[in-house]
């Protein structure tokens, strides 16, 4: 079975943009070549080597190497086979039945089974993952009759799970390594053994993390390369020049800095390519902490978001490679999307306006008030983000304190102690929303040092009503009519405040073969890479 039984993800397949920059050419007439050593860069460093505790980025693009999910996803958003071969969704779509692979082995070489799988998903997918503890909240059991059946029970249909069973999203962990320990602290997390195409070799703290091929990996004959290392390198230029010079040859997520596109897809020896992204559909948002009183006031947060010129934002510093957000879904989510939604036009007098009302006028040094702002160290688009933000914000009498620190830094006082005014980022809403948008504006996500969840503490009735419906509702067309509701919704409330619709790139050199480009590209495993030469 390799269509989806649940018609939305068809729908979703309507949503995939075309590449914004340069296509690579298809090499799908050449023979992969075997062998060698692919050098790619990640940038930051990874905390632990599992989405299932920490989903963000580098963690999960160094991590779907190393495990498998129970499917792919074809360039259609159609379901393929991984650990699961097969799978049957009954009528009334309260069961899904996996069928898995046989003969698989995890990395320490014990069997993988369906212990494994109920294991992940009742212990792992539903009480620690940030998505997970959302997306699988109507799964209420996975029977395993043999050790190659698993059948997920749900006490509501769920229409979002079969868009999160990637190796990305959903990765299956082994039991016997995870059993009757701390989740969150278990060393497995560090040194990972996994089914995937690659197995973990060696970690260097601040240098680099090193894999190597898997001789038993299910998917015969893969993966091609014999070694993969992933390279940390903090400075944008220097990531530029190591592509460029060709000591390293693949580098996702934004890899350059954007001032330097222009002239990197010019290189003879580089693609510049943006497909690969839309499965995980990114916005950049401002998050407001409504525990402050000051921001508690829909009158303060509505001023802030007149006084930002978007436009100016997408031109000066993402040089026109984003475009301004209507909301907290993109626009090329066209499943979902409506632009019926409050919007905040960029009007400083209207800031003026009711920053006076709320109660915060100018003192006499033009200064209404001041607050904190923490910005996600992801690149340094996101630093110069926060600080034209911070000049937008100066103008109108808002004085604000960028606050710099690494990413673990930025998670502990974002999502651990709530210790922030405001803060800015990107977000993945997905392909299909109900995967990650809701947990940021759910009461039930807010979770003390969860990542990337509600950290504002946005807890509103009438939204977790919407909220709750989009979960279970079973017929397709009012999931969406409920995601439009939920839009208005929010921007009304205006608990985050969305900026820009992320469009994201890859670079790499054109002796690297077999990059995927479907809708998830770049979340998936690069099992099917190889070097030319």
């Amino acid at each position: 079975m390799r269509t989806n039984p649940w018609k939305s993800l068809t729908l979703l397949a309507a949503c995939l943009t075309a590449s914004l920059l340069t296509p690579h050419l298809s090499a799908a007439q050449e023979t992969p070549r075997r062998g060698g050593t692919l050098v790619a860069i990640i940038q930051p460093e990874p905390t632990v080597l599992t989405t299932t505790v920490n989903n963000q980025f580098p963690n999960g693009a160094v991590s779907v190497n190393i495990y498998d999910g129970l499917v792919a996803y074809d360039d259609n958003l159609d379901l393929r086979p991984a650990l699961a071969e097969r799978w049957e969704l009954s009528p009334d779509k309260l069961t899904l039945t996996f069928h898995l692979r046989r003969g698989v082995k995890w990395h320490d070489g014990a069997p993988f089974t369906s212990a494994d799988v109920r294991f992940s998903a009742l212990e792992i997918w539903k009480k620690v993952h940030s998505r997970g503890r959302l997306t699988f909240a109507e799964l209420t059991d996975v029977e395993t009759p043999d050790d190659y059946t698993a059948i997920f029970r749900f006490r509501a249909p769920s229409l979002v799970v079969l868009s999160a069973l990637n190796a990305w999203e959903s990765q299956v962990l082994p039991k016997h390594l995870y059993e009757g320990t701390d989740i969150l602290k278990n060393p497995r997390n560090l040194e990972p053994v996994g089914t995937g195409p690659f197995r973990f070799k060696t970690w260097q703290r601040g240098e680099a993390i090193e894999l190597e091929r898997n001789p038993d990996y299910w998917d015969a004959g893969k993966p091609y390369l014999d070694r993969l290392i992933y390279r940390f390198i903090p400075d944008g230029g220097a990531r530029a020049a190591a592509l460029e010079i060709g000591d390293v040859g693949f580098a996702a997520f934004d890899p350059v800095p954007f001032a330097d596109i222009d002239r990197v897809r010019k290189l003879p020896n580089l693609v510049v390519e943006s497909r690969g992204y839309e499965w995980n559909a990114k916005y950049y948002f401002l998050e407001f902490n409504l525990r402050n009183p000051i921001l508690a006031d829909i009158r303060v947060r509505r001023a802030i978001a007149h006084a930002i010129d978007r436009q100016g934002l997408a031109d000066t510093v993402w040089y026109g490679l984003v475009a301004p957000a209507t909301g907290p879904i993109p626009s090329f989510v066209k499943a979902f999307y409506t632009k019926d939604v409050p919007s905040y036009s960029f009007d400083t007098a209207q800031t003026e306006r009711l920053l006076d009302e709320a109660g915060y006028r100018r003192g006499p040094n033009g200064v209404r008030f001041s607050i904190n702002q923490d910005f996600q160290p992801f690149n340094d688009n996101f630093r110069k983000t926060a600080e034209y933000l911070r000049q937008c914000l100066k103008r109108v009498g808002i004085e604000v304190n960028v606050r710099s620190q690494d990413l673990a830094g930025f998670v502990r006082r974002v999502y651990g102690s709530y210790d922030f005014d405001i803060n800015t980022g990107q977000f993945s809403v997905f392909i299909d929303p109900e995967l990650g948008l809701l947990r940021q504006f759910w009461s039930k996500s807010i979770a003390p040092g969860i990542p990337w969840t509600n950290a504002s503490g946005y807890a509103d009735a009438q939204t977790d009503r919407l909220i709750e419906s989009i979960k279970s509702a079973a017929d397709p067309e009012q999931r969406i009519a409920l995601f439009h509701d939920l839009q208005r919704r929010i921007q009304s409330d205006l608990p985050v405040l969305p900026l820009l619709e992320l469009r994201q790139f890859t670079v790499f050199n054109r002796n690297v073969r077999g990059v995927a480009l479907g809708p998830d590209g770049a979340m998936s495993a690069l099992k099917d890479v190889w070097l030319a030469n």
